[in-house]
């Protein structure tokens, strides 16, 4: 068992030491922001772990509290992301006008059938 213990600790330290770096050097902000989700679960799985190993379940809500903590923090981060992403993208279709307005379906439907014509992308 202490094989097992002695194999895991050393497992999550190596991750937390690589989410550390990450979180130092990360080439941008949403990278640090991963990387510091990455190293609050490894955190919860320590202290998980420590709970196995002692069989003490004092430290499970502490678990719950972290692992709510990191579920927020990783939609939020991703809410952020998305609008940041929307922002870039509404700046760059106003620039192009309607040119690509009525362009999704340039397929025509006849009078015997509502599902004639080309789809986009070119299936029948």
């Amino acid at each position: 068992m202490t094989v097992v213990a002695v194999l895991v600790t050393t497992l999550l330290a190596v991750g937390a030491g690589l989410a550390l770096i990450r979180v130092v050097r990360g080439p941008s902000v949403l990278d640090r922001i991963v990387a510091t989700d990455v190293l609050l679960a490894l955190i919860v799985m320590a202290l998980a772990m420590e709970a196995a190993f002692s069989r003490d379940a004092t430290v499970l809500p502490v678990l719950a509290v972290l692992s709510i903590l990191g579920f927020t923090g990783a939609v939020s981060v991703a809410r952020f992301a998305i609008r940041r992403t929307e922002g870039s993208a509404s700046e760059g279709s106003a620039s192009e006008g309607s040119a690509s307005e009525g362009s999704a379906f340039e397929g025509s439907a006849s009078e015997g059938s509502a599902f004639e014509g080309s789809a986009p992308g070119g299936f029948r």
